[in-house]
Formats: structure tokens, sequence, C-alpha cells
């Protein structure tokens, strides 16, 4: 995971200052998942998340399918985006980090819109598009080495005008100057997309980058 050491402290609180403020729930999720899980940093932030419910809004997404859960704030964030009809799909294999994912959307009035897959996410992907099934908005942020074939399973299950976004695709700068495997990873991703001509695409440097791509006619 990035460290995402890209904007200032002070310009930091200022973007927070700036953006609605987050519920307490999404608080309490965020010191227990500081308090109990490794690599905490993991979670999806405040300002972040405020962008992926406002892009569920603002899309009519009505259907989301989420690929890498981790504590749940963005599956939580984005189903609070979602009509009360709506539904989120959310894949991940790490259970003690879903087991407080779980328990949130419990708490939350937005859990009866979220559906864990506990699993391999290739594989449920995979079996999503076997089964026909059809998503709005695809959110990847899962290992870093899939992200390609993440996104190409996104695309056979979005229609045309379907969102993909992908997190962390500035990696905290070093995507120009690449030197681990992760870092290569995420290089290659960002130039599959740019060479892919079924989605039109802009990197936004939300938090540590976000690649928001609109799959074409």
């Amino acid at each position: 995971m990035a460290d995402m050491t890209m904007l200032s402290d002070a310009l930091t609180a200022y973007i927070h200052d700036h953006t609605t403020p987050e519920l307490d729930i999404f608080e309490q999720l965020r010191a227990e998942t500081y308090a109990k899980l490794s690599d905490p940093q993991m979670q999806v932030g405040r300002v972040e998340g405020r962008f992926l419910e406002l892009m569920v809004k603002v899309t009519g997404a009505k259907r989301v399918l989420e690929i890498g859960t981790f504590s749940g704030y963005s599956s939580m964030a984005m189903a609070a985006g979602l009509p009360d009809d709506g539904k989120l799909v959310t894949c991940d294999v790490d259970p003690v980090a879903t087991e407080i994912a779980r328990r949130f959307w419990d708490r939350s009035p937005w859990g009866h819109k979220i559906e864990l897959r506990l699993g391999d996410a290739k594989q449920t992907a995979s079996e999503l598009v076997a089964a026909g099934e059809r998503f709005d908005l695809v959110f990847i942020d899962a290992d870093k080495s899939g992200y390609v074939r993440y996104f190409e399973l996104a695309l056979e299950l979005l229609p045309i005008g379907g969102v993909i976004l992908a997190d962390n695709t500035l990696w905290s700068g070093r995507v120009v100057d690449p030197q681990s495997d992760s870092d290569r990873a995420i290089v290659r991703f960002n130039a599959h997309v740019k060479n892919e001509p079924r989605v039109e695409h802009v990197l936004l440097s939300v938090r540590d980058g976000i690649m928001f791509c609109r799959k074409r006619a």
C-alpha cells in the first residue's frame, strides 16, 4: 500500500475542511480499523469516501461491484449513495477485516444493500460474467498485480456508459520512477487503460490517485 505523502498536512486539512463531514459511524469504523488491523492505511479516507458516494449518486448507479473490501468503509460509502433498492456486491479474501466490515454494515442504514463474496475476486467476477450479471459502476481496490485482469472483467460486466474507478493509481508518486513489483503493476495498469479504446478516462489526483473510466459505445 502506498503511503500517500504527496500533499502537505496543511493542504490535506484544507481539503478535509471543504468536504462534507463524515457521519459518526464512519469515524468509528476508522478508529476500529486503526486499532485492530495491520496496514490500516488501506482504508479509503474521508474525502475519497465522499467522492465514491457522490459518484454513485451522480451516475445514477443501482448496482455496484467492489473488488477489495478491507474493513468496509468504501462499501458503506457507496451503499449510502445507492437508492434503497440498490445492490452492492463486494469481494475480498480476508475474513478478519471483513468481519469488522459486516458489523458496521449491520449497524448502518445501508447494510441491507451490501452482499459480501468472500473468496478470490477474479473467480467471483468471472462467475458474475458467466451468470450474465450487470453492474453500473465497478470500484477496483485490491491486489495491484491483478488490476489489469479486474479491469478486463469489469468491462464485461458494464453496459455502455458504465464506470470503472481504480484506486491507488498514482501510488504516492512512484509511478514516475517505479522500483518495486507493485510500482510496476500500477504503471502497467495505467498504460493498459491509456491504450484501451473501449474507454474514455481521466487520471484524478484524489488521495492516492483514482483512474476514472467510462465505457464507450
